[in-house]
């Protein structure tokens, strides 16, 4: 049997009848051939199926065309958190029609998403990143601005001058907007199932929280960290919700913590809202879904990705660091899962 092999541009002068540097011309749209010598082998290429070697590539100082994006997140949370699915599709639609693909990987640890930086810029194998969960002194961006690889955030404010553009979204604001809903309705002792702590949009939230307990406007206000899973999340809830005096109202930082939380509640007959209000950081179909639906704060992720990605294609051209761009509006959508403090909780009893 005659195993298949990788169409080389011999293959394609060969096929065209041109010698070897005609093609290499033609296919990086490099002067030295005519246009019509140029459209016969690009469509003789396309025939062949040929694809582009990316070292061979990298010599040339030619594009990978690709881009990547690494996730570095518990596998077992990203098939249950829509957030990343609507990220995604929103970089595919920012990247529709520049024929640039997109290299995904989901990293174990710090070190192996340091480790794909290093080797896909090495091996010439994507032309830039968008990186998220940015942290503060963040060493990923150390090292990308070190390789000198074209960078996007997404992130929680712009960027300083001068360095990777952010495509942000103010979670200080984010968390102010569900802290004052919640007090105008009389909420005075809240908790909030938190992220991990080291990304700068959770940091961000628990530090509004406890400015929140600072000034004197709640009685009671504490942030719980977790790994953003199901079971860390009702874990939490479940501590909170044990507690001699309880909370009145539990913040949760992403969709899934919010279900599992409200799942609690209902195991140990906890009625949502009448005896604690649940308000969701993200939103999606599930909590909408779920009953009762859940009040959260409302993005357009799959905006967010696009806007990320167009941003990532014009810095790959720029020569110096983009601005930082704006992502699309919150809003708080209220729905059944919040109401005003129960009776009993607003004078400080809650068993």
């Amino acid at each position: 049997m005659v195993k298949n092999r990788r169409t080389t541009i011999a293959d394609i002068a060969a096929r065209a009848g041109v010698s070897i540097s005609a093609v290499s011309f033609a296919l990086n749209d490099r002067p030295g051939v005519s246009d019509d010598t140029r459209r016969r082998v690009q469509e003789i290429a396309r025939a062949l199926d040929w694809q582009p070697h990316s070292a061979a590539r990298a010599l040339g100082g030619a594009r990978a065309g690709s881009i990547g994006f690494v996730l570095n997140r518990p596998a077992r949370t990203l098939g249950t958190e829509s957030f990343f699915g609507d990220l995604i599709s929103g970089i595919q639609l920012g990247l529709a029609g520049s024929h640039v693909g997109m290299n995904l990987l989901v990293a174990r640890d710090a070190d192996e998403e340091l480790a794909t930086y290093r080797d896909w810029w090495r091996g010439h194998r994507v032309d830039g990143v968008i990186l998220i969960d940015p942290r503060r002194e963040d060493p990923r961006l150390t090292l990308l601005a070190e390789l000198g690889m074209p960078t996007v955030v997404v992130g929680s404010h712009p960027s300083p001058a001068g360095t990777a553009p952010t495509v942000w979204i103010d979670d200080s604001d984010a968390a102010d907007t569900v802290l004052r809903y919640l007090h105008a309705l009389g909420h005075r002792r809240i908790a909030h199932v938190a992220g991990r702590p080291e990304f700068e949009h959770t940091a961000m939230r628990i530090e509004r929280v406890r400015a929140f307990a600072a000034s004197g406007e709640f009685d009671d206000a504490a942030s719980v960290p977790t790994d953003y899973s199901a079971e860390a999340g009702a874990a939490a809830t479940r501590a909170l919700l044990s507690r001699q005096v309880r909370p009145t109202a539990i913040v949760y930082d992403n969709d899934v913590l919010a279900v599992a939380g409200l799942g609690v509640a209902s195991e140990m007959g906890v009625q949502v809202p009448g005896e604690v209000s649940i308000v969701s950081f993200d939103d999606s179909a599930m909590i909408r879904l779920v009953r009762p639906s859940i009040t959260s704060l409302t993005r357009d992720t799959v905006d967010l990705g696009q806007r990320a990605a167009t941003l990532l294609r014009a810095q790959i051209d720029a020569d110096a660091p983009l601005p930082s761009l704006a992502g699309p509006a919150l809003t708080l959508s209220v729905r059944e899962s919040t109401g005003p403090v129960p009776r009993s909780g607003a004078a400080g009893g809650v068993r």
